[in-house]
């Protein structure tokens, strides 16, 4: 039976050796054998503006008028944003708005629906 070590980022068992790393065919996590996990790769909590936690598939609602830049639309206040996507960065949400399409928003200008 294998002595290898389950994947730090998701727990799977099916991991092998590449040369002096190891390797998760699940979800693709790549590590050196007996380091210790990055304290970077911890779960990242994205709150909103009034602090509550948003997660993936979320509906929020915009709490602010925010200006689409480039364009002359707006984004009103009580817009509500379904399924949202959480992502790295500054605008740290993916969202699709009805009548404008395709943007990032920022979690401080929303509030949990």
């Amino acid at each position: 039976m294998s002595t290898l070590p389950p994947c730090p980022s998701c727990g799977s068992e099916y991991t092998y050796e590449d040369g002096a790393q190891l390797v998760c065919p699940e979800c693709g996590h790549e590590w050196r054998a007996g380091e210790p996990a990055a304290e970077d790769e911890a779960v990242r909590v994205v709150k909103d503006a009034v602090g509550n936690v948003l997660q993936d598939g979320d509906t929020v609602t915009v709490i602010k008028d925010l200006k689409v830049k480039g364009s002359s639309l707006v984004v009103k206040v009580g817009t509500k944003v379904r399924n949202i996507r959480l992502v790295d960065g500054d605008h740290d949400i993916d969202c699709k708005i009805d009548g404008i399409g395709a943007m990032g928003l920022k979690s401080e200008f929303v509030k949990k629906a």
